[in-house]
């Protein structure tokens, strides 16, 4: 008796989800995302402020984007992520549907329900796709793990330590500042 198929999805499968469900869709695979919490959605609002103001301050070409914002890692209909911050210097691969390609950063704050999909299934898609730096903000832990696809370093932190970005080199953020 042969194995039963499993099944692919599309891009189009997540637009046909009912109004308020969210999903990404990884290698033709669908992954539920829960509603965010409060401390979850307190990181986004600090690290997306501190990065959106140090844009803004040194004139640079790049732009921050939250979740919800769709990311189209590649050129193919079977991959749609929605990182919590992404950090997008190629202005060509944004439109108003999103980012088509790989944005430069992507930082993601793990969820009690994220934690395979963050430190497994997505770390080797961004890395596969060609984002420069990862970070995951991991608040159950209060550690930060960044990964640097262009050097291959990996560097881990408390959220009482002062962090520097690797794709600017005088941007550094102490996490015992945020209001979180």
């Amino acid at each position: 008796m042969p194995l039963p198929r499993e099944q692919t999805y599309t891009v189009e499968d997540i637009y046909n989800l009912p109004e308020g469900e969210r999903a990404e869709l990884i290698d033709g695979q669908i992954y539920y995302m829960a509603p965010p919490g409060r401390i979850h959605q307190r990181f986004i609002i600090e690290l997306s402020t501190v990065l959106n103001r140090y844009i803004k301050e040194k004139h640079g070409l790049c732009e921050v984007n939250v979740a919800p914002f769709a990311v189209y890692l590649d050129k193919s209909n079977d991959t749609y992520v929605e990182p919590d911050i992404s950090v997008v210097c190629d202005k060509n691969k944004l439109d108003d549907r999103g980012c088509h390609g790989a944005p430069d950063w992507i930082i993601e704050i793990v969820s009690p329900g994220s934690r395979r999909m963050d430190y497994f299934i997505k770390l080797f898609k961004y890395r596969s796709a060609g984002v420069r730096e990862y970070w995951i903000i991991d608040p159950d832990k209060k550690r930060i793990t960044l990964w640097n696809f262009e050097t291959n370093d990996t560097e881990e932190y408390a959220f009482t330590d002062t962090v520097k970005a690797g794709i600017y080199k005088d941007l550094s953020i102490d996490f015992s500042q945020l209001d979180i």
